[in-house]
């Protein structure tokens, strides 16, 4: 038998991207091979080989070695018709790169047929839980212990997950993509797009006390293909995308900074003696004017303020706190805002040149992330009244305010694009969040819904995120395309990184 080190020397490369390295496992007749497209950060991955099954395997592999636990997710297709229904590609740890090492995959084969397949043991027979669904073109899995979790869905739909327990591949193991063609005289081409190895915060650590990595990602909507455009080890919080389309605004240890997309870099925003920012600020439909969120001495919590967007000293817009600025009316002539008013979460109103602030909400429990779609005619939030944390509207002056969504998700911050056609949101999972919470951390969803209805929301990104990733208007001005962050304890090298 080939061992492990022989074989790594005889045919390891370097590795595309953020792998390590790339290796045919097992005795393929044709070299595999792997591709990497920085502009796009996509991979196109070849491979050969007879099967990943029994006690044996063959196939190409791209790799990063890794211990503890992580979570692995890629889109990814076949290129063209293929030979073999049973070619396969997707996620894979490993115990070694022998042929017949003990192992892990979630995989995705050419007839559609999805399954989370597992030898527990070198030489051992591979045993396969076949997945609800079939024809799954987002994979993601994930280690906790020697637990593993496959999920997997069709773009646009939420996850449907198998679990395997008590396999223990060891602590230190290979990670990473595979293409395998099921024929040993044919090469098989796969495209992987949105390839994320997450390393994830502990589950004990409080994400406001202690934080990991961030990411920023620009997201083609149309595509549901994003891009990591910059990392920091630190927390940054809430991109809000300038209507000049030339910047981001973020926040990230109580200041706010703007990134300039062009150059892809980052300048702190001044906002004077206001230093204790927070992730609730929006922008003006003219884009001249900041509302942001602070707390300052001798302040209850978080207090509104509003300043230009080029900076300078901010005006103070509430006498009480806590108060989280969320929405501009188009007329430039009102904020809306989230208060906290005799132990109650509600939606306020407040004139943007300063005066009393009105009450427009009065159901009990929280209500939150108020927003003015751009005709000005409804604001949208959402609320947790009806139990789970939905999407509601209502007019501007509070009335009829009715419920959007309707499933069994808790679903926070309802974002309207500028061309007003669309509602994007994020969401979390109720059995791993509390309806009233939105913490850092957590699987969560971007979703879209056509703001006139009529269909079910759609999943545009999955990923690792959570409090601060959505919680601003994070359009672009073109309403194809949207900033959000994910985060991860691990960053890399290949994406630019906050020095």
């Amino acid at each position: 038998m080939v061992t492990a080190a022989c074989q790594l020397s005889a045919y390891a490369q370097s590795g595309p991207g953020i792998f390590d390295g790339q290796t045919d496992v097992g005795r393929v007749k044709h070299a595999g091979s792997a591709v990497y497209n920085a502009a796009l950060q996509q991979y196109n991955i070849k491979g050969s080989g007879t099967n990943i099954w029994a006690n044996h395997d063959e196939f190409h592999f791209v790799w990063k070695k890794m211990k503890g636990d992580f979570l692995l997710r890629t889109n990814a297709a076949f290129i063209g018709k293929g030979v073999e229904q049973h070619r396969k590609w997707g996620w894979m740890v490993r115990t070694s790169l022998d042929t017949a090492s003990a192992h892990v995959n979630a995989v995705e084969h050419g007839d559609g047929l999805t399954s989370l397949q597992y030898r527990r043991t070198t030489g051992a027979t591979t045993e396969e839980i076949k997945s609800k669904i079939t024809g799954a073109d987002v994979i993601q899995l994930e280690r906790h212990g020697n637990t593993y979790t496959m999920s997997v869905a069709r773009k646009g739909n939420t996850f449907v997950s198998e679990e395997i327990k008590d396999v223990d591949l060891g602590d230190d193991v290979y990670v990473g993509l595979f293409v395998c063609s099921h024929n040993p005289d044919v090469t098989e081409e796969a495209v992987f797009n949105n390839v994320r190895v997450v390393v994830p915060a502990d589950k004990t650590m409080n994400g406001y006390q202690k934080y990991i990595g961030s990411a920023i990602e620009i997201l083609d909507v149309a595509t549901q293909n994003s891009r990591i455009i910059y990392q920091t080890p630190k927390s940054l919080q809430a991109p809000n995308w300038t209507n000049d389309n030339k910047s981001l605004i973020y926040n990230k240890e109580g200041l706010l900074y703007k990134y300039d997309l062009k150059t892809n870099t980052p300048a702190v925003l001044n906002t004077g003696a206001v230093n204790q920012n927070n992730n609730d600020h929006v922008l003006s439909f003219d884009g001249k004017m900041l509302a942001i969120s602070s707390s300052t001495t001798g302040s209850n919590g978080s207090i509104g303020w509003v300043v230009p967007v080029t900076g300078g000293e901010p005006r103070r817009m509430n006498e009480v706190g806590p108060s989280y600025m969320h929405g501009w009316s188009p007329d430039g002539k009102y904020l809306v805002f989230t208060g906290q008013r005799n132990n109650e979460f509600d939606i306020y109103r407040i004139p943007s040149k300063g005066g009393e602030e009105v009450r427009m909400t009065t159901a009990p429990g929280l209500d939150d992330g108020p927003e003015y779609t751009p005709d000005g005619k409804y604001i949208y939030f959402n609320s947790v009244r009806s139990g789970l944390m939905q999407i509601w509207r209502m007019k501007p002056d509070g009335s009829e305010q009715t419920q959007i969504t309707h499933d069994d998700f808790n679903n926070w911050f309802p974002h309207i694009s500028p061309d007003g056609k669309w509602i994007v949101f994020i969401t979390f999972l109720k059995d791993e969040v509390a309806a009233g919470d939105h913490p850092f951390y957590k699987h969560v969803y971007l979703r879209m819904l056509p703001i006139e209805g009529g269909s079910e929301p759609k999943v545009v990104a999955y990923l690792y995120g959570g409090q601060g990733t959505i919680n601003t208007p994070s359009w672009a001005p073109d309403s194809k395309h949207l900033a959000f962050v994910s985060n991860s304890q691990l960053l890399f090298p290949t994406f630019p990184i906050e020095k």
